[in-house]
């Protein structure tokens, strides 16, 4: 019974082909395999006895409070008109220009990223508003349904992400350095965003129109005063939370809650907090906070048991000893998130796989933060994958009829394609995510263990 590691494996697969939900799948495959471990000999009894510690562990973890700070945050902002708000905004601001409402609806996903971290929220508040608006004057179908597809899916890798907190806990590392070294990336997604929109203006500009000068109704300092009301409040907000935790004034945990706080006066100063959309927000972060929990509990339990049938050697020994060393290990781990992601959507990427692949990166000696904004980067495109990806069930479930599937589907590609440029970007050059690394360092290679500061450099093949 060797192999009842990779049959777990399988049998987690297969729980989740029948449609179980995420989180019992898997305890019941856990407790199901600890059970033939035991009958056959090949799992020791008092393994189980660390199961109640570790789950105390998880409920009493202070990182991830976060998670329902940022989501109320979040929430409360959607809620408010904030979105609404900021594509009028700018989209009158770039209006003149041919390519202007993309641009306006890239700058105004990025806000929102950095503001909510939520990409259902964002999808759908930018599809019911911006989309109609696209297609009056003239946008192709395809092109802005890809834009506000790929805008949503920002709250995925700029921080304040829930991802990077999730994989900050599931590989021993730093949320703020997590965010750190999430933010050149995620500034970089929207720097490529809006270059592919500008070469679309210069060679394909009927894709791409400018507005109509009787739609541009705000002009001179009727503008400049919209732009300074509407602007600004997100802008010190992102501050109050992001900059606080870079600046080590604050740990993302204070950060969210600051955040939480700074939303609740936002909708209030707007005259938009009302008590039904209060108690909806804390209705639905109650519901994503036990969410996480559960899968939480569950991969723990099915991580003790697949380890306690040594399915970590299994899982090293397959890795491991792949050709090209760490550099064949990057790819393989990347390729398998890319496919995962068809089937998957984040929180299971982050829950099943990362936990099994975080030891034979630490052997390996691959730095965790690298390694986890890497991951960040690939696990987004899940949310862009044709036929699975969420953002796009979410445009599609309030796109006007005129607007197929295929469309959506046609128009998320070449921003796929930029989602993965990144996540070469990062896989060569290090740099990117580890900008704190010494400048006398000999090669932008030669990266420390960040939880280590005594640890050995990479392998020599990346030296």
């Amino acid at each position: 019974m060797e192999n009842l590691a990779p049959l777990m494996f399988l049998g987690l697969v297969v729980f989740l082909l029948l449609g179980y939900p995420v989180a019992f799948a898997l305890a019941a495959n856990g407790l199901l395999f600890a059970g033939i471990g035991l009958a056959t000999g090949w799992f020791d009894l008092a393994l189980l006895q660390a199961l109640p510690e570790r789950v105390y562990g998880i409920v009493a973890n202070p990182t991830l409070l976060a998670i329902p700070f940022f989501a109320f945050m979040g929430l409360i902002l959607e809620r408010s008109g904030m979105a609404e708000d900021l594509l009028d905004t700018i989209g009158q601001l770039f209006g003149s220009l041919k390519g202007g409402l993309a641009y306006a609806v890239i700058l105004v996903g990025g806000l929102l990223a950095a503001t909510t971290g939520v990409v259902a929220a964002t999808v759908i508040a930018m599809g019911l508003i911006s989309l109609p608006v696209m297609l009056r004057y003239g946008y192709d179908k395809r092109l802005a349904s890809g834009v506000i597809a790929a805008s949503g899916t920002l709250a995925q890798i700029v921080p304040p992400s829930l991802v990077l907190i999730v994989l900050a806990d599931q590989l021993g590392a730093s949320v703020g350095d997590m965010y750190k070294g999430a933010l050149l990336p995620g500034l970089g997604l929207i720097g490529m965003y809006l270059a592919f929109v500008f070469l679309l203006t210069l060679f394909r500009p009927q894709l791409v129109p400018a507005m109509p000068a009787s739609a541009r109704t705000l002009h001179g300092t009727a503008l400049g005063l919209r732009v300074l009301t509407t602007l600004v409040p997100p802008l010190v907000l992102i501050f109050l939370v992001l900059g606080t935790i870079f600046l080590g004034i604050a740990t993302p945990t204070e950060g969210g809650a600051m955040g939480a706080a700074g939303a609740l006066l936002l909708a209030w100063a707007r005259g938009r907090l009302t008590r039904l959309q209060l108690t909806q927000a804390m209705d639905s972060t109650t519901r994503l906070t036990t969410f996480v929990i559960f899968i939480l509990i569950g991969s723990t339990i099915f991580t003790l048991v697949f380890r306690g049938l040594d399915g970590d050697l299994w899982v090293e020994h397959l890795f491991g000893h792949l050709p090209g060393g760490v550099l064949g290990f990057l790819i393989a781990v990347n390729l398998l998130v890319f496919v995962l992601a068809f089937f998957l959507d984040f929180f299971e990427i982050a829950f099943i796989v990362v936990p099994l692949l975080a030891p034979v990166a630490a052997k390996l000696g691959i730095d965790p933060i690298w390694f986890g904004v890497m991951l960040a980067v690939n696990i987004q495109t899940a949310f862009m994958h044709p036929p699975f990806g969420f953002a796009l069930f979410y445009l599609k479930s309030v796109a006007p009829k005129s607007i197929r599937t295929a469309d959506i589907y046609w128009g998320a590609i070449p921003f796929l394609i930029i989602q993965l440029l990144m996540v070469a970007l990062v896989l060569a050059f290090p740099q990117i995510v580890l900008r704190d690394v010494p400048a006398d360092a000999s090669s932008v290679t030669e990266i420390p263990i960040s939880v280590d500061p005594d640890a050995n450099f990479l392998p020599p093949e990346w030296r």
